[in-house]
């Protein structure tokens, strides 16, 4: 890493004073993460210089190395950007109305995947135990695979029906549903959870992450129950800074694994994810007739026009017009294969049930 000149002393390292930019404005860990990541990458692709002796031809030439070599997607050529404006704004305090000019890479525009009623039913019957809860929950609720992760035994009301989503995307945070289908085994499965705590508790562990300003003002509050992770790890680990044995929450990629497998269990050739669930929650509530402006808010998405990408998808009002082919053909009831999910959107609205334990 590279110091900063300073008069007298060892200088804080650069990176160091990045880290310490991000964690003033209360970026999450895995933004500090990829933009000290990305930093990094930028001073050793130009021979460790410091990026005080840089402009924009080589933020241009890096940049354009990630795309012809690198074979980065749009998106992660915007976000290695981002980093380099947030080094060059906020650490190096430089005026940088020269780097609006650098043209960011343009992401394609896909319509996103979305599985049918019976599909997302034929995949939730093959899991169970809390991926099936975490896995109902995107898309009963609509959640991103982090949000969910990350909820915390507050932010579920049984009472109202309802989830609180802290610090989504944008660090906003926004109330959903809680599906009543999912409430009775998200309540024996945090009954489970809540004897784990008291065992941990007993063995002087009991730890969670808290936001760090909230740690502060209060230092003990790592342990009570409201502040303990819906889905914890199985394992345990030491914090450094803290010392504290801390219990995570459930990695991500245990729920990606699942629903990969159960996908395929379920014969299902969409290019399908855990996302898929949260556009599949849109995308049915816009079939049933709700609206855009509630959708928008459910889903948490600042600009309307994102969640218009989802009646792109929709076999409803202009895209569901009988081909003329059907009718020179003699169908004249509805388009050939369209399913009764579609047609009929309260066909198959009977509450989702967790399989049997074996």
């Amino acid at each position: 890493m590279i110091a900063t000149p300073a008069a007298g002393g060892r200088p804080p390292r650069l990176l160091d004073r990045v880290r310490a930019e991000i964690e003033l404005r209360h970026y999450s860990r895995r933004t500090e993460e990829a933009y000290v990541g990305w930093i990094r990458r930028f001073i050793l692709f130009h021979g460790k210089r410091h990026p005080e002796m840089m402009g924009e031809p080589e933020i241009v030439t890096f940049l354009s190395s990630l795309a012809r070599d690198g074979k980065v997607s749009s998106g992660t050529q915007s976000q290695a950007l981002s980093a380099i404006i947030f080094l060059y704004r906020h650490v190096l305090r430089q005026e940088v109305g020269w780097l609006r000019d650098i043209a960011r890479a343009k992401p394609p525009q896909r319509l996103p995947v979305v599985m049918t009623r019976h599909e997302v039913r034929d995949v939730l019957k093959l899991l169970d135990g809390p991926v099936w809860i975490a896995a109902a929950l995107l898309y009963g609720s609509g959640l991103r695979l982090l949000e969910a992760l990350r909820l915390r035994v507050k932010d579920v009301d049984f009472g109202t029906h309802q989830i609180t989503v802290r610090s989504g995307k944008g660090a906003k945070d926004r109330i959903t549903m809680l599906p009543v289908a999912v409430e009775t085994p998200l309540a024996r499965h945090l009954e489970t959870v809540r004897l784990q705590h008291e065992q941990d508790l007993g063995r002087g562990l009991g730890w969670v992450e808290l936001p760090q300003a909230l740690a502060r003002k209060y230092p003990h509050a790592g342990r009570e129950w409201a502040w303990q992770w819906v889905f914890p790890a199985t394992r345990t680990y030491v914090e450094a800074r803290t010392g504290q044995r801390r219990r995570h929450h459930l990695h991500e990629s245990v729920l990606q694994r699942a629903v990969h497998v159960a996908i395929r269990r379920a014969r299902i050739t969409k290019h399908a994810s855990c996302h898929t669930f949260r556009h599949s929650f849109a995308t049915h509530l816009l079939e049933d007739g709700y609206d855009i402006r509630t959708v928008q808010e459910l889903l948490g998405h600042r600009d309307v026009g994102t969640t218009m990408i989802y009646t792109h998808v929709l076999n409803r009002g202009g895209r569901g017009v009988l081909s003329p082919a059907d009718r020179v053909l003699g169908v004249l009831g509805a388009p050939a294969g369209r399913s009764a999910s579609v047609s009929n959107p309260g066909a198959t609205k009977a509450p989702l049930e967790p399989p049997r334990q074996k």
